[in-house]
């Protein structure tokens, strides 16, 4: 099991643990095995939120669910289940750049996940768990573990 501090999660699989998704459970599965505190920028703090009130505003959740899943959001930063990741941003854009020409002609990714695996690497961490097939693919041509949870009950991966 990958250690939580070396551990770069993309917000869409985070947000699994705050939304009911097909990927919910898989996702719940691998955070409960995967001890201490992750890693967060304030840019996957904001995806988080906005991708609940996104959720809220497609009428996916009511919004009483809304308010509940960021309440659950903000205590786990609360108790410290995530860590405050500094990264410098020119640098993590002057490297999402480059693996964009080096790598979006090849797996099509789109800026956004390009963006993340940057800041894995800008941040040094090791592992990256994503439930994005493109993002794994890059994830692992610049050299980072690429984790897709699978739940635990079933055996199963679930893809988004």
């Amino acid at each position: 099991m990958a250690s939580a501090d070396r551990t770069y999660v993309d917000p869409s699989a985070l947000l699994k643990l705050y939304l009911h998704e097909p990927e919910s459970a898989a996702m719940s599965s691998w955070r409960s095995r995967a001890s201490g505190a992750l890693p967060l920028t304030p840019h996957g703090r904001l995806e988080i939120v906005n991708g609940i009130c996104l959720a809220m505003f497609r009428k996916a959740i009511s919004n009483e669910a809304m308010s509940d899943a960021l309440a659950s959001f903000e205590e786990d930063v609360r108790e410290s289940r995530y860590t405050v990741a500094d990264v410098s941003w020119r640098a993590t854009l002057r490297r999402a750049a480059d693996l964009s020409r080096m790598h979006t002609p090849a797996f099509g990714c789109r800026s956004l996940d390009v963006l993340h695996v940057a800041t894995a690497v800008e941040l040094a961490l090791s592992d990256f768990v994503t439930f994005d097939t493109r993002q794994q693919r890059l994830a692992r041509a610049v050299g980072l573990k690429a984790i897709v949870p699978v739940d635990t009950a079933t055996g199963e991966k679930k893809r988004s």
